[in-house]
């Protein structure tokens, strides 16, 4: 059975694998349903998404907002990331908050984000990520949190941020809370 911590953001899990080794390598299950519904959360994963970054990289803040709503399950397949989300469930107690964890090939962890988050990583070291969505990306409901939002103070640990010209102009988490209404 893998270990189950739960983040300080209800909902939010952090999940280690249990990882057999040996002269050969090494083996280890990756994803099973009942460790989740071990916690009570139940999906039928629809798409999975994979990327490459070079270290520096910053991605998000995105997420997906009202029926196209994706909650995820987030791994690195190879390298190392800062995996970082923000609360943006207005009924939550820890709207606003943000949380995070270094997700890395060498431990194999992955991170269960429900929907109703906002969801961005660095990478530390050039990285494969990997990540299964609950519902289909929809461009549309497309939405994103600046990713260096003062307010927020996120220390995305790299020195010089590789990032997009999208990322560059999302609503801080303020203008957010203004405009956008319910995710």
């Amino acid at each position: 059975m893998a270990q189950i911590i739960k983040a300080p953001l209800a909902g939010v899990l952090e999940i280690f694998p249990r990882v057999f080794e040996d002269q050969r390598g090494y083996f280890f299950e990756s994803y099973r349903a009942d460790w989740l519904q071990s916690e009570g959360v139940h999906h039928d994963w629809v798409q999975d998404n994979q990327s490459f970054s070079q270290k520096g990289t910053v991605r998000g803040l995105h997420f997906q907002k009202g029926e196209f709503a994706q909650a995820k399950l987030v791994r690195v397949i190879q390298g190392k990331v800062l995996d970082v989300i923000v609360d943006l469930r207005r009924d939550s107690s820890t709207f606003g908050e943000k949380y995070s964890a270094i997700l890395d090939a060498e431990r194999n962890n992955l991170m269960y984000v429900p929907a109703g988050f906002a969801h961005g990583f660095s990478v530390l070291e050039d990285a494969i990520f990997a990540y299964k969505c609950s519902n289909y990306y929809h461009k549309a409901s497309e939405g994103g949190i600046l990713w260096n939002d003062p307010a927020l103070a996120i220390d995305w640990q790299v020195n010089v941020p590789i990032t997009s010209d999208k990322d560059a102009v999302w609503p801080t988490l303020e203008e957010f809370k203004i405009s956008e209404g319910e995710l």
